[in-house]
């Protein structure tokens, strides 16, 4: 958008979500919810995540600790729940909406090793909570918002975070009351013992709340079933809410239908006697109808998902909503089962290659370094020779390498670099431009990059175009010394990249489906827009069942 198009946005409404009680509630589902319903207002509504942690952002951490690193176009590695985002939205959100403590304290102090505090004594107030409102308010003039919401990570009570709830008390304070408002998500848990649904959790967590000087407007209070009238009037009446913003967030069939369960509750006219809204009535278009493919089901599509970090799914969130979306575009339910790849370096059952003939489809995902590497080959081939419909994303397609060249061009001791580097024939290679890199943290090849497609192969009949964009997180990649080696096995080579220097995606023709991707496919898949090649998959592994 040309920037003398852009409205100074002082009347940008503000939301803030916060969380009390326990982490993993689903503020961020909550958050994406809220923002589609505005959405479906007619407002333009785009979302922020704030985490808390010291990090600069999320690339340099442990996926089974933190949940998968979402890749946005503009090459940022961020929370996961900015892929909650997109998918609800159906927008790209950019890199600088994942808002960390460690960009906070990085550009503050940048910022008094350049002079702009000089002569002062640089301060958590004001100096960290005005950097934190400035970043809101820059995010809301660039994407000329009428509504920002803004996701507040971590706990009240947590103590990374009270600067940023300090400078949402202050945002609170500066723009006005009818442009802010506080969703508190809390947690009313049913005790075996009780059999009833226990409103202490709540009180306290909004007595936190309350104590830093920040009172919520609406609470959305997470329940295994529907919140009582009892228990919602208690709730009402200890945390000063008026009762009919109580909201019962039980669960559902899929996150998918959050934003009508909420509306059902009337959240919407909350929202909007508060900060003054104009339009209060989502308009549903297609999104109801989209939804209840997660639960109109004709047969079932079984996939394994195999991979280094399966012990947390979280970490592969993005390839399982991948799958959930093409799999309710065709009315299948999805089954998947989540196998960690180094059960098949060991022969015992039930884990013995040969498990895997109880799938429809397999999956591999994303991955770095060694470990359960010879698992992933083992899976790679094995769906090859046993014509099981495969898709294999990033490691999953470095390693689909490996597997071919070694057991279909007779290279026996192929390898990647990443996985040995002193492999006598690495198939795939450290990238030229990434061997000078010292540091860790984004120095990745990250985010889209154009894709060129060849003509008359697989990948332009899934894609039905002759280019592509594609998000991308590696360091690795085919060595093209090993191209024509492959291709005379059998291996076409149908997308690239870099004016043909990158080769980006695999396939089999002979096979019922044979496809693999340099670029992570996943990241582009949406509600009633699942991405092509996955949806390609789901659809080949559904006539195999």
């Amino acid at each position: 958008m040309n920037v003398q198009s852009k409205k100074d946005n002082t009347d940008c409404k503000f939301i803030f979500i916060t969380g009390g009680v326990m982490s993993g509630l689903g503020k961020g589902v909550i958050t994406a919810s809220v923002a589609k319903l505005l959405q479906l207002c007619g407002y333009n509504v785009s979302c922020v995540k704030i985490d808390p942690y010291i990090n600069y952002d999320a690339g340099t951490m442990n996926p089974t600790a933190h949940g998968e690193v979402f890749v946005t176009e503009d090459g940022g590695e961020c929370d996961m729940d900015l892929g909650t985002y997109e998918r609800f939205l159906d927008i790209s959100i950019s890199k600088e909406q994942n808002i960390t403590t460690g960009r906070i304290y990085s550009d503050v102090i940048q910022a008094e090793r350049g002079g702009k505090y000089l002569g002062q004594c640089v301060q958590i107030i004001p100096h960290i909570t005005d950097n934190i409102k400035e970043r809101l308010r820059q995010i809301s003039r660039e994407n000329n918002l009428d509504i920002l919401v803004v996701e507040c990570g971590g706990t009240v009570g947590d103590i990374e975070s009270l600067p940023f709830l300090e400078a949402l008390r202050q945002l609170e304070l500066e723009v006005g009351d009818s442009n802010t408002l506080v969703i508190h998500v809390t947690l009313a848990p049913v005790l075996d013992v009780v059999g009833e649904q226990k409103t202490k959790p709540t009180q306290h967590s909004v007595q936190e709340l309350r104590r830093i000087g920040i009172q919520p407007d609406i609470l959305a209070v997470r329940c295994t079933s529907p919140l009582t009238s009892e228990v919602r009037h208690k709730i009402s009446l200890f945390a000063s809410v008026p009762e009919q913003n109580v909201i019962s967030c039980h669960d559902a069939p899929s996150i998918y239908n959050v934003p009508e369960m909420l509306q059902e509750q009337h959240i919407v006219n909350a929202i909007g006697n508060k900060i003054l809204l104009n339009r209060s009535l989502p308009l549903w278009g297609d999104w109801k109808s989209v939804t209840r493919g997660f639960y109109n089901h004709e047969g079932t599509v079984a996939i394994a998902i195999v991979g280094k970090y399966v012990s947390l799914p979280d970490s592969y969130v993005s390839v399982y909503h991948a799958l959930l979306h093409s799999a309710a575009q065709i009315r299948k339910k999805l089954q998947v089962e989540w196998i960690e790849s180094e059960k098949f370096e060991q022969t015992d059952k039930p884990y013995s290659i040969e498990y895997l003939n109880k799938f429809d489809g397999i999956v591999v995902p994303g991955g770095f370094g060694k470990r359960g590497s010879e698992g992933i080959i083992r899976t790679a081939d094995y769906a090859r020779i046993s014509n099981i419909p495969y898709l294999g994303i990033c490691f999953g397609f470095q390693l689909a390498l490996v597997a071919f060249a070694r057991h279909a061009c007779g290279i026996s001791d192929a390898g990647s670099a990443e996985v040995d580097p002193k492999a006598r024939h690495p198939v795939v290679e450290f990238m030229p431009e990434q061997r000078e890199t010292v540091k860790l943290g984004g120095s990745m090849r990250l985010g889209s990059h154009e894709i060129n497609i060849r003509e008359s192969t697989m990948a332009e009949s899934i894609y039905r175009t002759d280019t592509i964009y594609g998000r991308h997180r590696h360091r690795y990649e085919l060595n093209r010394r090993y191209l024509d080696i492959l291709e005379k096995g059998g291996l076409v080579l149908s997308g690239f990249s870099d004016g043909g220097k990158r080769t980006e995606i695999l396939e089999i023709p002979k096979h019922k489906f044979y496809f693999a991707t340099q670029y992570h496919s996943e990241f582009g898949s949406r509600l009633g827009k699942p991405e092509r090649s996955f949806l390609a998959f789901v659809e080949s592994a559904s006539a195999r069942a």
